[in-house]
């Protein structure tokens, strides 16, 4: 084998790998474009700290769609569209939640099922959400409550220690 002959060959091989690699890359794409097979809808919150579009949906702990996008309403409201797998009932009185996967993890919706027999369909809204907590707010609270708890047990050691004198 010449040399001219192994480098045509290296540069198909080159080429193949780039197709399929972007071959891949679209077909993970596909539940952000469009909404073939797909149940669009939106969900409106006060905040969504760190959701973007591609952002998991899931429900019971099973992946059913993705974030196509985010915006802001009239009233300043988060709105994030949906598009939901079509062929999984989700009842048109569920919420959504904005989750985070441990403390350093992504964060993704969830969708609470509702008891309603009737499912959501392309165009409705899920009224019904709870916003993203803010990690900082909540290693606030965590730090606030662990020293309450040291000011109790020194109160609580301190009334002992004046009882046995």
């Amino acid at each position: 084998m010449t040399l001219e002959t192994k480098e045509q060959m290296i540069g198909a091989l080159a080429l193949v790998l780039l197709l399929a690699v972007l071959g891949f890359m679209n077909q993970s794409r596909d539940v952000t474009s469009g909404t073939d097979g797909r149940i669009r809808v939106d969900a409106l919150f006060g905040r969504v700290d760190g959701i973007a579009p591609g952002a998991e949906v899931r429900m019971g702990g099973v992946r059913i769609g993705k974030v196509a996008a985010q915006r802001l309403d009239d009233k300043f409201r988060a709105v994030l569209t949906l598009n939901l797998t079509d062929g999984v009932m989700v009842p048109n009185d569920s919420s959504a939640s904005v989750q985070t996967d441990g403390v350093f993890g992504g964060k993704y919706i969830v969708l609470e099922p509702g008891a309603s027999e009737q499912g959501l369909k392309t165009g409705d809204l899920i009224a019904i959400t709870q916003d993203a907590q803010v990690v900082g707010d909540i290693l606030d609270l965590i730090i606030s409550q662990g020293r309450a708890a040291m000011e109790e047990r020194r109160a609580a050691a301190e009334t002992t220690a004046g009882q046995t004198k």
